[in-house]
């Protein structure tokens, strides 16, 4: 009882709290001066809200002829925005009211997305019908691209951008630690790596927890594609195979922090020699960040059949209090002007007013040499990229929030015993029995935890804290069982 009544006190907190989570970050026009207003919850930084803030408020003012100030909500990332959405839809329906006093919801996972649709939290987007031909069959936004979604099958949320996970590395620092570049996932497991990758909380970020069930879906596919394979086999074969290369990348870790851009900032001051990040980040740090030389402090690169392009969507929030102005605003989200702005260089016309985006636009037709030569991917072919990887939602999409937990709980939460075993075992030569006990993942296995693991993922926040800890002490003991063995073994 007392558990829960302090989860109950937790969400009063919350509430109470809003106001000062959603606080104001930047702003179009004075408040108190502004004809119109639009309130946007979005976890995009702030060269992103300042560049479609501006934009945006002056396409108002010379189609409507009205002043438009922009109230940014920014209370962190998305699960700090799902925790503010969660608090605001529960306080309103005890209230009686529709909305929660924000209108668009700007920024995160498809994920998010789909999970706020889900809770009815979404209305429908008008862009659908005023812009038919940007969702046609060939038109600049396919419905599905990599496996990913790219609109919301009702309607509700469509992606502006899309994101690639990757991988960023430190070219200096992998020399002197005598380790080839990385091309894939698996090659972050090198136990040469040992203290020196930076990876983020998947609890902390939806993209973060894709890309780790990029991980776990690419080791199930690659089972998949052997000629005869059986395909339950391979799954579950797959699944394991993906825990455990989860867990030698988290041995590798220095840390895990709360913030993705933290990566590509430590691997290039050369506090890590790589580390799992997002495109967007990889390619300003490689950008803001050359050698006095020209050459790279931080190269980003997308590992080859590893990652997928994502949507990156908008939404308008049931309840809104400016639902026409939030509604024009997804739409110019989606002109030619707008889209030019997540990759056009600064400065020149149409571009970025302060500094690049470096972001990938969604629509296709915005490739093409006339906007490419403008843009900070004079390169760029997303929509051709080779390094692709299909995703299939059916293998681990049910297995999404669990996968999280499980790497919070498998990864992060033992973190120390986990480092501690690994240095143990990359001193004794991974000794096969002692790396067996390390990587020991049966007790979440595919068929308790691939669709869904019920109590990870239920509402009963106490059986799901309990299960939390029982699975976590196992992970511990197996930890330090495997260091212990490791520690008794000859020399190699």
């Amino acid at each position: 009882m007392k558990t829960r009544a302090w989860i109950i006190f937790g969400l009063l907190a919350l509430i109470v709290a809003l106001p000062m989570l959603l606080r104001r970050q930047s702003a179009t026009a004075d408040p108190r001066g502004a004809e119109d207003r639009l309130v946007i919850l979005s976890p995009h930084n702030e060269s992103i809200r300042q560049e479609f803030g501006e934009a945006f408020a002056a396409h108002w003012k010379a189609t409507r002829g009205r002043t438009l100030y922009i109230d940014w909500r920014t209370p962190g990332g998305t699960s700090e925005i799902r925790m503010v959405l969660d608090a605001g839809y529960k306080a309103a329906a005890e209230s009686g009211r529709q909305g929660i006093g924000v209108d668009v919801f700007f920024g995160g996972g498809e994920p998010d997305f789909s999970g706020q649709a889900k809770k009815g939290r979404l209305v429908p987007l008008r862009v659908f019908q005023s812009q038919p031909e940007l969702f046609a069959k060939d038109g600049p936004i396919p419905e599905t691209f990599t496996g990913e979604r790219y609109y919301a099958a009702d309607r509700v949320w469509a992606g502006t951008c899309m994101s690639q996970f990757g991988i960023c590395y430190n070219p200096d620092v992998l020399a002197r630690l005598g380790i080839p570049r990385p091309a894939a996932w698996s090659d972050l497991g090198d136990p040469r790596y040992a203290g020196s990758l930076a990876l983020a909380d998947p609890t902390k970020s939806g993209s973060v927890a894709r890309t780790f069930e990029l991980l776990v879906q690419g080791e199930m596919q690659r089972g998949l594609a052997v000629p005869g394979a059986d395909r339950a086999a391979a799954i579950d074969a797959g699944w394991t195979a993906g825990l455990q290369l989860i867990q030698r990348l988290s041995a590798n870790a220095r840390y895990f922090t709360d913030s993705a851009s933290k990566v590509p900032l430590d691997v290039a001051q050369g506090n890590a020699a790589a580390g799992m990040c997002i495109d967007f980040y990889g390619r300003s740090f490689a950008a803001d960040l050359l050698t006095k030389s020209g050459g790279a402090r931080v190269v980003w690169i997308a590992p080859i059949g590893g990652t997928t392009l994502s949507a990156d969507p908008v939404a308008v929030l049931k309840g809104a209090d400016h639902e026409e102005i939030a509604q024009s605003f997804v739409e110019f989200c989606f002109t030619p002007q707008a889209q030019f702005l997540w990759f056009g260089k600064p400065g020149t016309p149409g571009g970025p007013k302060s500094r690049a985006l470096h972001r990938t636009p969604i629509r296709r037709d915005l490739y093409t040499p006339e906007f490419l030569e403008n843009s900070t991917m004079p390169d760029g072919r997303p929509y051709e990229d080779p390094a692709n990887f299909t995703y299939q939602r059916e293998l681990t999409g049910a297995s999404f929030n669990t996968l999280r937990q499980l790497v919070k709980i498998m990864c992060i939460d033992s973190h120390e015993e986990m480092k501690s075993a690994w240095l143990a075992l990359r001193d004794a030569g991974m000794p096969a029995g002692a790396l067996a006990v390390f990587s020991d993942v049966s007790f979440v296995s595919y068929a308790q935890a691939g669709k869904g693991d019920p109590v990870l993922d239920g509402a009963d926040a106490l059986q799901a804290a309990e299960r939390a800890s029982a699975l976590g002490e196992r992970f511990r003991s197996n930890y330090r069982l495997a260091e212990a063995m490791a520690k008794r073994t000859p020399k190699p």
